[in-house]
């Protein structure tokens, strides 16, 4: 299933994403949890509803709404760095031996399709395509071999990033929590639709050149090593995001570096979840 999180004239509401459009799932079960953490929290009880919601046709076009970010408040945005051996080596920085964390804004958080924005501050905007994975249960100390049980879903994510600002200072939380900064969609996807996540294709283009592509195959931790190592430290909770790492080709590292200017367009696609796309703007 692809559940969204969508706006029209009516507000803001879940629902599937479906070959004919999107089906709201307030219409197909006004019982049913009206935001996505409520749907993960209530996920047991209510799934044999939404999977039945999935056979509707459906109530609207997808060009008639808004798809905004699927989680639109996570408790928290979880990052990786150097998590990609071509990206590891086009930052100079040796294979690391512990996984490197650190987190994004929540207000960070941005649609899939909504305009990114260059900051005042620094003409050092870049791009980095990550799969992102969504918690759906809370947990803590949760063994690798169980990881793939509290996870919700996956979506594209696109961890922008103000490169000076990065580098300002050893922790590198600024320079990634900037407004619009990470965007994600354009739906989470669960994980009978996916399969391995560790098999995923994944790519960036800026104005339809490909910067990077690569396989998710490739991550140095992969996803359930990473919910394994954070659980450790701290809960996870229904909603929680985890931008699960880079590959190369980030603007930064190409010669000569070559950042994102206002008018430029991003588009991130993953395998068998689709894309987010977005244009760069002068921040207002």
């Amino acid at each position: 299933m692809k559940l969204v999180t969508f706006t029209d004239t009516a507000g803001t509401r879940i629902g599937l994403a479906v070959d004919s459009g999107i089906v709201d799932l307030k219409k197909a079960d006004p019982d049913l949890p009206r935001d996505m953490i409520g749907l993960m929290n209530q996920w047991q009880a209510v799934r044999g509803a939404v999977e039945r919601a999935a056979s509707r046709k459906a109530d609207l076009a997808q060009s008639a709404v808004k798809l905004e970010a699927p989680v639109q408040r996570p408790g928290k945005v979880l990052a990786i760095g150097l998590n990609y051996a071509d990206h590891i080596a086009e930052s100079g920085q040796p294979t690391p031996t512990e996984q490197v964390w650190f987190t994004k804004a929540v207000t960070s958080i941005h649609a899939p399709f909504e305009p990114v924005q260059l900051p005042k501050v620094s003409p050092l905007l870049d791009y980095e395509a990550e799969l992102v994975a969504v918690i759906g249960k809370r947990c803590k100390h949760v063994p690798k071999e169980k990881a793939h049980e509290v996870v919700f879903g996956y979506c594209a994510g696109n961890d922008v990033t103000v490169r000076d600002w990065q580098f300002k200072t050893p922790q590198w939380v600024l320079g990634k929590s900037f407004d619009t900064h990470a965007p994600i969609g354009p739906w989470i996807v669960t994980p009978d639709e996916i399969g391995d996540p560790h098999a995923l294709g994944i790519r960036a283009f800026v104005n339809g050149e490909k910067r990077q592509d690569s396989n998710t195959k490739h991550l140095v931790f992969n996803v359930f090593d990473q919910i394994a190592h954070i659980s450790k430290a701290m809960t996870l909770e229904p909603g929680d995001v985890i931008f699960t790492g880079t590959p190369g080709g980030v603007g930064a590292a190409l010669k000569p570096p070559t950042f994102l200017k206002a008018g430029d367009v991003t588009r991130i696609e993953i395998d068998k979840i689709g894309a987010i796309e977005a244009t760069v703007v002068a921040e207002p």
